[in-house]
């Protein structure tokens, strides 16, 4: 593994992490639901793989410089078309696995009409759980690799404007109150 691919895998991992605990969760409600252990454990599975791989992806395109840290509508965008996949992937191989052949639902536009709906409240889910857990990583592996290093700067640059903004905001309702 060259440095380079080294680096973004390291960037990629938190990503990767919650992309594969969010599809064994989601699996997990499978169990909850009343299917037996081994179904539940293939839905899980088939779930967190293409989950997984996506936030990895996610990663991949954050140290890219694609996304950025606290813009949401391309995170959106990409899981408005990534989720769908990831619950079609599912679908086919549960099915495949425990039915011994793949079978979907009669109306696959509107099942994945419906996904790309659900996927947004999931792309904010996502992003929210990354933008809690990569920068610490970041941190981590920032004196090693400099991909990480330069997320972590566009975060802590981030950081800084929101704080400068709310005190800004601040300033102005004591200037408010003040003048009362």
């Amino acid at each position: 593994m060259t440095e380079r691919v080294r680096y973004h895998a390291e960037v990629a991992l938190p990503g990767l992490v919650v992309g594969v605990v969010a599809g064994l969760m989601a699996g997990g409600l499978t169990l909850l639901a009343g299917h037996r252990p081994g179904w539940a454990a293939i839905s899980a599975l088939s779930l967190a793989v293409p989950m997984g791989l996506l936030g990895a992806g996610y990663g991949v395109l954050l140290g890219r410089n694609v996304f950025q840290p606290g813009v949401f509508a391309p995170a959106g965008l990409y899981w408005l078309i990534g989720f769908p996949i990831s619950r079609l992937v599912q679908e086919t191989v549960t099915s495949t696995v425990i039915l011994g052949r793949a079978t979907l639902t009669e109306d696959l536009p509107a099942f994945l009409a419906y996904q790309a709906i659900v996927s947004l409240g999931f792309a904010i889910g996502f992003v929210w759980m990354h933008e809690r857990l990569a920068p610490h990583w970041f941190m981590h592996v920032a004196g090693r690799n400099p991909v990480a290093r330069e997320v972590l700067d566009r975060y802590i640059g981030h950081a800084e404007a929101l704080w400068r903004v709310r005190g800004r905001r601040r300033a102005l309702r004591r200037g408010e109150k003040g003048a009362g």
